[in-house]
C-alpha cells in the first residue's frame, strides 16, 4: 500500500504540471489572438516552410491548357480541352494612390499575377520571397508584377507594405475579376507570357526567388528551358 502513493502522487504532479504548460500556451494563444498577431505567427512558420524550397510551382515551356482549369473559360472551346489558355486582359485596376489603369496597356509583357491579402497567412509567409524575387528582376521592364490585394480597405495592404519595407507594386480591382483568374484560393499566381498565353497558375504559396524561376520568367514565349521544378 505504502508504495503506491508516491506513484500517486509522481503522476498527479505530473498531471499538474502539464495542465499548468498547456494552460500557458493557451494563454500566449488568447494574447496572439487578440492581439491580431495571429496571421503574421502563422506566416512566419510556414515562411520557415518556404525557406525549405519544397513547396515550389509547377513550371512548362507550353501555356495551360482548358484541361487545367476547373471551370469552363469563356472563348474556350469545351470539346478542345488540349487548347491554350489565353490571358484576360478586360481588367481595370487601380494602383494605391487611386490611379485606374486597364490590364489592355500591358500587353506584349509578361506579368507576374498575385491575388493576396494582409488576413491570409500563407500570403503573408510567401510575400518576402516575392519581394526578393522582384527586387532581382524589376529593372527589366519587359516584365510586370501585379500584386493584386483582396483587402477591403486598401489602407491596410498600404500600411503592410510600409510596415514591412517592401516595394512590391500592388493594385485593387476596379472591375469584376475575369473568369480566368476566378479562383477560391488564396493566395493564388499567374504568369502570362508576352504572347497574352497563361504559362503558370500556382494555387497556394511556394517559392519563387529561384534561379529556375527568374530563367522562366526571362524565357521568350513557349521557348523555354526544361525548368520544371
Amino acid at each position: 500500500m505504502s508504495s503506491s502513493r508516491p506513484e500517486k502522487k509522481v503522476s498527479k504532479n505530473k498531471l499538474h504540471k502539464e495542465l499548468k504548460e498547456w494552460g500557458i500556451i493557451l494563454a500566449i494563444g488568447v494574447i496572439i489572438y487578440l492581439g491580431g498577431w495571429h496571421t503574421e505567427v502563422i506566416g512566419f512558420a510556414q515562411r520557415l516552410l518556404l525557406s525549405t524550397h519544397i513547396i515550389q510551382p509547377s513550371l512548362s515551356s507550353t501555356p495551360l491548357t482548358a484541361d487545367d482549369y476547373p471551370v469552363e473559360i469563356p472563348g474556350i472551346d469545351p470539346n478542345s480541352p488540349n487548347e491554350w489558355v489565353r490571358a484576360d486582359y478586360n481588367f481595370l485596376l487601380a494602383d494605391l494612390q487611386g490611379n485606374s489603369f486597364s490590364m489592355n496597356s500591358l500587353k506584349g509583357k509578361t506579368l507576374f499575377i498575385n491575388f493576396w491579402a494582409t488576413w491570409c497567412p500563407p500570403c503573408i509567409a510567401e510575400m518576402p520571397n516575392i519581394q526578393g524575387l522582384y527586387s532581382d528582376v524589376k529593372q527589366d521592364e519587359s516584365i510586370v508584377f501585379l500584386m493584386i490585394s483582396l483587402d477591403q480597405d486598401p489602407q491596410k495592404a498600404a500600411d503592410f507594405m510600409e510596415r514591412k519595407g517592401y516595394d512590391l507594386p500592388v493594385y485593387f480591382q476596379r472591375s469584376a475579376k475575369p473568369r480566368v483568374y476566378d479562383t477560391s484560393v488564396v493566395p493564388t499566381t499567374y504568369v502570362v507570357d508576352s504572347n497574352g498565353f497563361i504559362v503558370m497558375k500556382k494555387r497556394g504559396m511556394a517559392q519563387y526567388n529561384t534561379k529556375r524561376f527568374k530563367e522562366f520568367l526571362r524565357a521568350e514565349p513557349n521557348q523555354s528551358k526544361d525548368v520544371d521544378l
